[in-house]
């Protein structure tokens, strides 16, 4: 299965005031590795060992050509932008590299690591929802901010966000790569975690693609269905003999599919109330749509 990503259609210079996507090393200066350290905070959790080990053999025999960007803490430097590039470094023996040294408080430190990482698509899809939960949490910025500050619709980041709902487990496959945002969409329209949990583990498994998870999801509840309707034909029905909270579950999961996200029936004594999630003003307008049409 292929993962595909789609970059920022504006630079990091446009999005950030001050910002030069380019520095010149000219303006650089020469730092010893050791007294540079990552930032905790830093939205880029995960490193393709493969990749590292070719841009540290292009180092060896090139040298590091654009410097990092650094803010000073203490007696030491933490890294702004470029993490990949220094540990590169390191693993290439450098003892030193160049680097531009800027005064940024902390907002804007992790807004050019988080932007920067997305201009060049390096964050996995939970890299980049945790780092907008980190604005969102941290900084208290809305998503409408968010989406202003990083060029993406609030819709996006909406969407993006919806990744930290899944189980534990489902957020690892996504974040390992076994399965994309695509895949990560279908397996929300599922209600519960557990159910959540085997249709991905089915998708990797299976190697399927987004279609095909899909089409097995809608022809999985078909079944459901026709299982329901041998033991009743009716809601209002007695349903002797029959798992009223299996049936409720069935109705849960087909109006997830029907709306795309995820919906509570709360039954007991003959009524109740359906409860619908959304996540962003466009999604609310979205889902509203869907009920009227």
């Amino acid at each position: 299965m292929a993962l595909g990503k789609k970059g920022l259609g504006r630079g990091l210079d446009t999005l950030i005031p001050g910002y030069e996507e380019n520095p010149d090393s000219s303006g650089a200066t020469e730092l010893n590795i050791i007294d540079i350290e990552p930032r905790r905070d830093q939205p880029r959790k995960h490193f393709d060992k493969t990749q590292l080990a070719e841009l540290a053999d292009s180092i060896a025999t090139h040298g590091v050509i654009q410097p990092i960007l650094v803010v000073k803490s203490g007696e030491r430097y933490q890294i702004i932008a470029g993490e990949r590039r220094w540990r590169a470094a390191k693993l290439a023996g450098l003892k030193a590299i160049p680097a531009i040294v800027r005064d940024y408080d902390e907002l804007k430190v992790f807004e050019v690591s988080l932007i920067e990482n997305l201009q060049r698509q390096d964050l996995n899809p939970i890299e980049e929802a945790t780092g907008y939960k980190s604005l969102m949490d941290k900084f208290g910025m809305t998503q409408e901010k968010i989406s202003e500050r990083v060029g993406k619709s609030r819709s996006s980041i909406a969407n993006s966000l919806r990744l930290l709902s899944l189980p534990a487990e489902v957020v690892k496959m996504v974040a390992d790569g076994l399965l994309s945002t695509g895949h990560a969409k279908v397996v929300l329209s599922v209600s519960g975690a557990e159910k959540q949990l085997r249709l991905s583990q089915h998708i990797v498994s299976k190697k399927l693609s987004v279609r095909e998870a899909e089409e097995y999801v809608k022809s999985f509840e078909k079944q459901k269905r026709k299982d329901i309707k041998a033991h009743s034909s009716s809601f209002s029905s007695n349903l002797s003999g029959f798992d009223l909270k299996t049936y409720i579950s069935v109705l849960e999961d087909d109006l997830s599919q029907f709306i795309g996200t995820r919906v509570k029936i709360r039954h007991s004594k003959g009524k109740g109330k359906i409860e619908i999630q959304y996540f962003s003003n466009e999604d609310l307008d979205r889902i509203i749509d869907i009920i009227k049409n």
